[in-house]
């Protein structure tokens, strides 16, 4: 199935609903379809092979979705986030693209491309022009994303029509929202959740407000004033929008029914506070990969309030959980001998289904002969099905030839009421090979005593897993979707030169 028939199908079902709103642009379903349909036209008319847009979103992300379909050609948003180098480099990977971007990105394009078009520019050609369309191939390539390159480059993930309508319409009813649904998007454009949420919410009815540049304040002010029903965040996000609510003595957006959060792990405390704080919302903790078109597993509401306080600590528990697969994904944990491995034994994640891709330009498909995906994810599955994310697997600390997953100790430390943020990182180091050290962003007003955080972690696991050093930061280094980029954390340790503030 074409990606272009979703917008065909929302159009047909209520053409005069509003589908999107981007600043001071409002369109229906039925507006979309006809600026698609000319947006094929300007494509179409380019004799590009491929389309790249450089940008912060908004409108211009789905209609260069469902126009790029109806021009028969591949779609790519490009992180406009990197350096002009970046931003070329990516570019010009891709092949023959017509490259759309932002006026404040036209200078980080250079040369790059078959031809290059403002977006104003692109929008005012779409309105006057003659439409193409055509339907895609639903075996063919419909998008093309870059992984976020945080452990090493960036690859170029292939994903097909049907990778992408397979994954929507297994898990989304069409026509299903209310008339007064309304759909938050504030994750960028080049990400798989940006892509997802264009399709699904169009899908599903519900109007999509977005927000291209994200600001806590300003994402509380257009969920009340748009009567915003559900929105995605990531935790950093979350975080702020958190302590935005937390200062204010307005309603707690009454509007607000569920808010699901993903894009990397988020800590057990600031989950139980935004429960406390929106005790009316429903929360998903969604977990996916570039690869997978999106969610594989999803920590529903219900699943939420029934492990938030519960005296069970298996079931409490569960709230550090990504939840249970979605319909049409199988998962598997596995040793390293490719042995499947039973409920509570921890090792590599794979999955499989019609929405997995595993597929790269220039390398080819990566799945196995029974079509599994290896997601390169530590994982468990509990005796009830729930999955747990260990973390990558690049990112184990071999410490004494013991191996060490960060995840673990990140969950004990994030617990430490003097500790806001944390992550867990090995350094080389010429006695173990790799030490451990813990960087730690104090909590508000917190002076955290490195022998106490340490001995705290001691106290919950072995001597063995306990920080060799402590290192206290203002912030982490993260990407848009709240991954840590521990390899910036690594490179900015000296480990011959302990800090202040650390302890050996």
């Amino acid at each position: 199935m074409s990606i272009s028939l979703l917008l065909e199908m929302a159009m047909s079902g209520d053409p005069e609903r509003v589908a999107v709103v981007s600043g001071d642009t409002r369109l229906t379903a039925q507006e979309l379809s006809d600026l698609a349909d000319g947006a094929a036209g300007v494509i179409a008319e380019s004799d590009a092979d491929h389309v790249a847009y450089v940008g912060a979103g908004g409108v211009m992300l789905p209609l260069l979705l469902f126009a790029s379909a109806r021009a028969g050609k591949t779609f790519t948003p490009i992180n406009y986030r990197l350096s002009a180098d970046g931003i070329q480099t990516l570019i010009e990977r891709l092949p023959a693209p017509l490259v759309i971007a932002d006026a404040r990105y036209a200078d980080m394009i250079g040369a790059t491309g078959k031809a290059r078009m403002d977006s104003q520019d692109f929008l005012t050609a779409a309105r006057g022009h003659e439409p193409a369309a055509e339907f895609a191939d639903p075996d063919s390539v419909g998008v093309v994303l870059f992984t976020s390159g945080t452990t090493s480059a960036p690859k170029a993930v292939e994903l097909t029509h049907n990778n992408l309508t397979s994954y929507v319409t297994g898990t989304v009813e069409f026509a299903s929202a209310d008339e007064s649904d309304a759909a938050l998007i504030c994750v960028p454009p080049y990400h798989i959740a940006g892509v997802i949420a264009a399709l699904s919410n169009l899908y599903a009815g519900r109007k999509m407000v977005y927000l291209p540049n994200f600001d806590a304040t300003e994402w509380v002010r257009l969920v009340r004033d748009e009567n915003v029903t559900t929105a995605t965040v990531v935790p950093t996000m979350l975080d702020r929008i958190v302590r935005v609510l937390e200062s204010g003595d307005e309603d707690r957006l009454p509007s607000l029914r569920n808010l699901a959060y993903g894009g990397s792990k988020v800590g057990l405390p600031l989950v139980r506070k935004a429960l406390e704080l929106l005790p009316h919302v429903g929360f998903v903790n969604a977990y996916g990969l570039t690869e997978t078109s999106s969610t594989i597993a999803v920590l529903t509401p219900d699943d939420h309030r029934a492990a938030f306080g519960n005296a069970d600590a298996d079931a409490a528990k569960r709230l550090g959980s990504v939840g249970q697969p979605v319909p049409g994904i199988e998962v598997q944990i596995r040793d390293e001998a490719g042995n499947v491995l039973g409920p509570g034994e921890t090792g590599e994640l794979f999955v499989r289904g019609e929405q997995v891709s595993g597929r790269y330009t220039g390398i080819g498909s990566v799945l196995d002969e029974q079509g599994w995906f290896p997601t390169r994810d530590v994982a468990m599955l509990d005796d009830a099905g729930y999955l747990f994310i260990g973390g990558r697997s690049d990112d184990t600390i071999i410490r004494g030839g013991e191996n060490i997953a960060p995840a673990e100790l990140e969950d004990v430390l994030i617990e430490h009421p003097h500790v806001h943020e944390v992550a867990v990182v090995g350094v080389e180091d010429p006695q173990w090979g790799q030490a451990i050290v813990a960087v730690v962003v104090p909590a508000d007003g917190a002076e955290p005593d490195p022998d106490e955080l340490r001995e705290y972690v001691r106290k919950a696991l072995r001597g063995s897993r306990t920080p060799d050093r402590v290192v206290f930061r203002d912030e982490l280094p993260t990407n848009a979707t709240g991954k840590i980029l521990r390899r910036e954390i690594v490179a900015s340790l000296d480990p011959a030169q302990p800090e202040k503030s650390e302890v050996k």
